[in-house]
């Protein structure tokens, strides 16, 4: 196929972003995968062009630190949209940087975004009529990681 042959890529509508506010990690230790780590969610905030709400306390983040410088993230939560309406969170993530950044992160130091890939592909189960198109659509993310939160920034793929 010719450069000019190639489709068109899909277009991406900006979701939301959501703030997750975090606790200590609870170390589960080395398994035969890696190290186990399990970080705790204690709420947080859903901000967007329609989406707004509140991430509820109670969920957490399953990581895998499969090397210095690889982690799989798989976090488990629930959104609180403005109406009420409940949205089961099930976000498979990615990342990865130097050795160097990662240990920082992991010391709790800020660590500037673009020296992290941090991405994510989550899904959803909704309770309600008004978000159950989410539960058929792709959505993607871009994660970076403070102090005591991350923020992943979500768009829908058109």
């Amino acid at each position: 196929m010719s450069p000019g042959l190639w489709p068109a890529p899909p277009q991406l509508e900006f979701l939301a972003t959501v703030a997750v506010e975090v606790a200590a990690p609870v170390e589960v230790g080395r398994t035969h995968r890696g190290q186990r780590r399990i970080i705790p969610i204690a709420g947080g905030t859903v901000t967007g062009p329609e989406l707004n709400g509140a991430v509820l306390a109670g969920g957490a983040d399953f990581q895998l630190i499969e090397s210095a410088t690889s982690s799989d993230l798989d976090a488990r939560y629930v959104i609180e949209a403005d109406g009420g309406e409940r949205l089961y969170v099930m976000n498979a993530a990615y990342r990865t940087g130097s050795a160097e950044d990662i240990a920082a992160l992991a010391r709790g130091e800020r660590v500037p975004a673009e020296r992290i890939y941090f991405r994510c592909a989550p899904r959803f189960e909704v309770a309600g009529e008004r978000w159950a198109w989410l539960e058929s659509t792709v959505v993607i993310g871009s994660g970076r990681r403070e102090p005591d939160r991350v923020l992943i920034d979500l768009w829908a793929v058109c």
